[in-house]
């Protein structure tokens, strides 16, 4: 017997052994399993990026051990990512993709173009912006503390504290980054310089307690399961706030405004990307990863003009079909704009309601799509006003995705910063691309994909989320939500919105025209306020070729429909084909179209 027990020691110590070798081996060199470097791959960038497992709150409440620290901006950690980059890419490239089966192999593929795409983007990892006016950690950060960062303990309090203390070494970091582009010639447009200074003087002369940080922490305080927080905790967590953000958030805000007080007189105009070393390599780069083709920007460029002449025809008709026959349909849409029953009061009242029509016309068709999907999302969507500190520089409107863990559902916030920019024809299309059909659809239902690697719940490529909230604007008129005359014609401007981004994108970083060339443009051919069009167009200005991913995205779906329509005949089945289309989560347009392709035959062999 106790030569048994003296074996079976020893053979629990050598399995022991073997799975700390496997353990191992699976970290630091090439995992026996495909599935196991996939988790790999995701789980080192997650770990080491605590506001993202903030905001995907993928992990359990036992597990966080990361709420109370900020995500690493240094040179250094940038570095050390571009090395991780390298060394995953040549590892995916070492497993045989030939063995792999039809979904491994769609794993395999979106993983290597997001990798490669990356790595071909090297050289320009420093042709952007941190601090600017749409997207800035500026703004970013605040806006990530109260929306992202739950407080409903004392712990997640505390942690939310612990975050604004480490706002000046976040912030140091991100500015040594902008120093460095500042050396290299990489210096933001004239605006982006001005408009950026305007919003951190705005921010930092509030007092500490009207400040979106503290104002937050009280909301989430006061929204606390019963019992979380007493009364005495909570006062303790709000003084410690106001204490941080007076002596830690607001100096390195005025350490920020100093150097771009000091960096403004040696910006040069507003210039496209062109203007930057290498820019026109830059921008070629950034049309290929942001539509997730081979398009030029020529080509890119071309098609815009072309879909833009498509749409002004239609919508002229509609617009004559109301009595309004002179001017460019850009004057005439404004002018339908301006009538009465086409606005909101601009009170609170106002506001209110109009949040309220947002919320009811998603509601509406939530409860009509079984004609045209199989699967639907679980978690819900709802409709919110975009922070008031971000009104004057965020865009009109735009989603944010559920938490995993279903404590967050899907939201649609919307820009109130001017309700005279609230036309009641534009709603219901607005509706649909930000909630439902649209990104709620696409981005929930990729977070609740089951069987696939993590990296694929997670993944963005905008061609196709942009692309096919584009698409669910049109689905929902096909599927006659927009019946009203006045309804298409909303769902057309949208359209041409996006169609006129290919121009005025590609001309702005291109063709090199000016700021005021691309707004006059956008204006007179959309009609939107010129409030907004100029939000719009500086928004291209720092992320260039963003914007091209709309339309490239919606007319790739589309003609893959076309193609399926045609090919199967009486065989095609529409919400066979949106199940195919969204059943794998955001991928490369090139890898959708094999997608479809290959359900084609499997359909054609039925």
């Amino acid at each position: 017997m106790r030569t048994f027990f003296r074996w079976g020691f020893r053979l629990v110590l050598v399995l022991l052994l073997l799975v700390l070798l496997l353990v191992l081996h699976t970290l630091y060199f090439k995992p026996l399993r495909i599935g196991w470097f996939y988790e790999r791959v995701f789980g080192e960038y997650a770990l080491k990026d605590p506001e993202m497992l903030s905001s995907l709150r993928m992990l359990p409440p036992w597990l966080d051990w990361y709420s109370d620290d900020l995500t690493d901006a240094s040179q250094a950690y940038q570095q050390a990512l571009n090395a991780k980059l390298d060394a995953d890419l040549a590892t995916l490239r070492r497993y045989d993709r030939n063995a792999l089966d039809g979904d491994a192999r769609l794993s395999y593929d979106m993983l290597e173009y997001f990798l490669d795409i990356q790595a071909q983007g090297r050289r320009f990892e420093r042709h952007n912006h941190p601090l600017n006016q749409l997207f800035g950690v500026q703004n970013g950060l605040p806006t990530f503390m109260a929306t992202q960062h739950p407080v409903a303990s004392v712990k997640e309090g505390d942690n939310y504290v612990a975050r604004l203390n480490k706002f000046p070494l976040k912030f140091r970091q991100v500015l040594d980054g902008v120093r460095l582009r500042e050396q290299e010639g990489i210096v933001p447009p004239t605006f982006v310089v001005e408009k950026v200074l305007a919003e951190m003087q705005a921010f930092v002369a509030a007092p500490a307690r009207d400040n979106i940080l503290y104002t937050s922490l009280a909301e989430k305080i006061g929204k606390a399961p019963a019992g979380a927080i007493d009364a005495e905790a909570g006062a303790r967590l709000l003084d410690e706030a106001e204490a941080a953000i007076t002596g830690q958030v607001y100096p390195v805000y005025r350490e920020m405004i100093a150097y771009y007080e000091q960096l403004l007189p040696r910006t040069t105009g507003n210039h496209g990307v062109w203007a930057l070393p290498d820019g026109d390599a830059f921008y070629a780069w950034a049309v290929r990863q942001q539509t997730t083709t081979g398009m030029t920007p020529e080509q890119v460029h071309a098609l815009g003009l072309s879909e833009v002449a498509r749409m002004e025809a239609e919508m002229d008709a509609i617009l004559r079909a109301e009595g309004l026959v002179e001017g460019t349909v850009g004057e005439r849409i404004r002018q339908l704009g301006e009538r009465p029953e086409q606005m909101y009061p601009d009170s609170d009242a106002g506001r209110g309601q109009i949040l309220a029509d947002y919320q009811a016309a998603i509601d509406e068709i939530d409860a009509g799509l079984a004609p045209y999907f199989n699967v639907r999302p679980a978690s819900t969507v709802k409709v919110e006003r975009v922070p008031e500190f971000r009104e004057k520089t965020a865009p009109g409107a735009y989603y944010e995705a559920p938490a995993f863990d279903g404590s967050r559902p899907g939201i649609f916030y919307a820009n109130l910063r001017n309700v005279e920019d609230v036309k009641k024809f534009g709603m219901r299309t607005l509706a649909y691309h930000e909630a439902i059909p649209g990104h709620h659809f696409q981005i929930a239902l990729q977070r609740e994909l089951q069987g696939v690697p993590t990296f694929r719940k997670v993944l963005p490529f905008t061609a196709f989320s942009e692309g096919w909230a584009l698409y669910a604007e049109r689905l929902a008129w096909e599927a006659g939500y927009q019946a009203q005359p006045l309804d298409n014609l909303g769902r057309l401007q949208a359209e041409m919105f996006r169609a006129v981004r290919l121009v005025v994108d590609t001309g702005i970083h291109h063709k090199r025209w000016t700021r005021e060339e691309a707004i006059a443009y956008m204006v007179a051919k959309t009609g939107m306020s010129e409030a907004d069009v100029v939000a719009e167009i500086e928004r291209y200005f720092v992320m260039p070729g963003q914007a091209l991913a709309y339309k490239v995205g919606m007319n790739t779906i589309l003609a893959l429909r076309e193609r399926a329509q045609s090919e199967l005949g009486p065989k095609f089945d529409l919400k066979g084909f949106h199940d195919v289309v969204l059943g794998a989560g955001s991928m490369p347009m090139t890898l959708l179209e094999q997608r479809v392709d290959a359900w084609i035959q499997e359909e054609r062999a039925r």
